[in-house]
């Protein structure tokens, strides 16, 4: 067994997993959570970038709970920080204030002062849908109550009713009503755009598509007259996460700032799956040089450890004044379990390079998986920025979508029925896209690069297993 990986003993007293699964079967509502295999995995503990199950097989987990755990399971300078909040003080009214709510907004706030040169605030709850709903709270104040808002085709926000409005995908706002909905705009995804495009080229079509609506008031969304927009802002992943790591043109985000600056909407930027150094930047957005007004937080702030959520926005958006006391609130909004946490996440990203890490670290793995795209066509594409990278599962034609061909992959992976050096093991991978053909890899920024060969190692097992079923 590598030393890398930790095996840990069976735990004979532990209820089996065939009873555990009956029970959820008849207890469990399906409505909040996704199986991705057809027979649900039950893991028992986890260690840095691994997952292990009730017998101890080792899983390596290359999505690490949708960018959560961005610092892998079980980071014992994050876990000591939970334990001594709990030791202090673990519970607290959020009417009340205490220390690291305060010290973690500071840090944040300064931070964004520091690289836009714009004074703000921050503003918590507790996950990122919440926080989602609370920045369109933020934008119809502002905006004068306008509920309409622009989004991507491909983006992924959250299932509350607000944040499923400006989510592209019907599936999730089909059986609730009707209210107010995104108008939803093409994002440059380059590999299924239109040929003979370069990617630049492909991105400066996308912004002049979008600069159309604004041509005459017939285009729909603009009066000239009264120089006025239907729209309060426009919501933007800088790197697509459910629509699966699409990356897009460097050129493409300062085209669109200028058409929202002259038509004064709002960019509001969702950072929730790529912030906290996913991509090599505390912040996705960082790379493509263009300042939000508005930016939505959450996941790997804490690690997974405890939900923490929030939003920066401009001085101007937020002050007391415009946006006053109880505006929006959350019983558990600046929980002191979570800003101990996220306190000790930005003081630790503060001590080490993340970026040189993490840039190096993703260079290496996606070489690996250009080397791993040589040997099977089934693999369409692939494309990277930091730890954030994907690979496009398609049918030997290297184009058409195999969602079918992933799907094997995904149940082989949580089956533990790989093989390292004589013992099983499992491989855990997400799946996003348009078509749900996409891996998308969100591995523990700690990950070494030996790990990291041993992924590419797996997924090229688990590839030709695959298409052999």
């Amino acid at each position: 067994m590598n030393a890398m990986i930790r095996p840990v003993p069976s735990a004979d007293a532990r209820v089996s997993d065939a009873s555990l699964l009956q029970d959820e079967a008849r207890y469990c509502s399906f409505g909040d959570t996704v199986h991705y295999s057809e027979l649900p995995k039950i893991f028992a503990h986890c260690d840095g970038s691994w997952l292990y199950d009730a017998a101890g097989t080792p899983f390596l987990d290359l999505q690490m709970w949708y960018s959560a755990c961005n610092f892998g399971y079980a980071n014992p300078r994050l876990n000591a920080a939970l334990k001594k909040q709990i030791d202090t003080l673990p519970q607290l009214a959020s009417q009340y204030l205490h220390p690291t709510r305060i010290e973690l907004a500071k840090r944040i706030a300064l931070d964004a002062e520091r690289k836009w040169g714009l004074l703000g605030r921050v503003h918590f709850n507790v996950g990122g849908s919440q926080s989602i709903e609370d920045s369109l709270k933020l934008v119809r104040n502002i905006s004068g109550g306008k509920g309409l808002m622009f989004a991507f085709e491909g983006g992924y926000h959250g299932r509350t009713l607000g944040a499923s409005a400006i989510t592209s995908s019907y599936r999730y706002r089909r059986r609730y009503g009707h209210f107010d909905r995104a108008q939803f705009i093409e994002f440059p995804y380059h590999f299924r755009g239109p040929k003979g495009m370069s990617k630049e080229e492909y991105g400066e079509h996308c912004v002049a598509k979008f600069a159309r609506l604004f041509e005459t008031e017939y285009n729909g969304v603009w009066d000239p007259k009264a120089q006025a927009c239907e729209y309060a802002a426009f919501y933007v992943e800088p790197i697509q996460g459910t629509g699966g790591y699409v990356i897009p043109p460097m050129n493409f985000f300062t085209g669109l700032k200028k058409v929202l600056d002259q038509y004064g909407i709002l960019l509001v930027v969702d950072e929730i799956q790529m912030g906290f150094f996913r991509t090599g930047k505390l912040w996705a957005i960082e790379h493509f040089g263009v300042q939000p007004d508005v930016l939505v937080f959450g996941k790997a702030l804490t690690n997974g450890l405890n939900p923490l959520a929030g939003i920066w926005a401009r001085e101007e958006l937020i002050n007391p004044q415009v946006f006053p006391p109880g505006s929006t609130h959350s019983t558990f909004s600046s929980n002191p379990l979570g800003t101990a946490v996220g306190l000790e996440t930005m003081k630790m990203l503060a001590e080490t390079d993340y970026e040189t890490m993490v840039m190096k670290k993703g260079a290496h793995f996606l070489e690996g998986l250009r080397d791993l795209q040589k040997r099977h066509p089934e693999i369409g594409d692939v494309d990277g920025l930091g730890l954030a990278l994907r690979a496009e599962i398609c049918e030997a034609d290297g184009y058409t979508p195999n969602k079918a061909l992933l799907d094997r992959m995904v149940d082989l992976g949580l089956a533990g029925a790989l093989e390292h050096r004589g013992k099983k093991i499992g491989l855990v991978l997400d799946v996003g896209g348009y078509c749900k053909n996409v891996i998308t890899f969100a591995p523990s920024l700690h990950i070494s690069e030996e790990e990291i060969d041993l992924g590419i190692a797996l997924l090229d097992q688990l590839l030709s297993k695959a298409k052999r079923v």
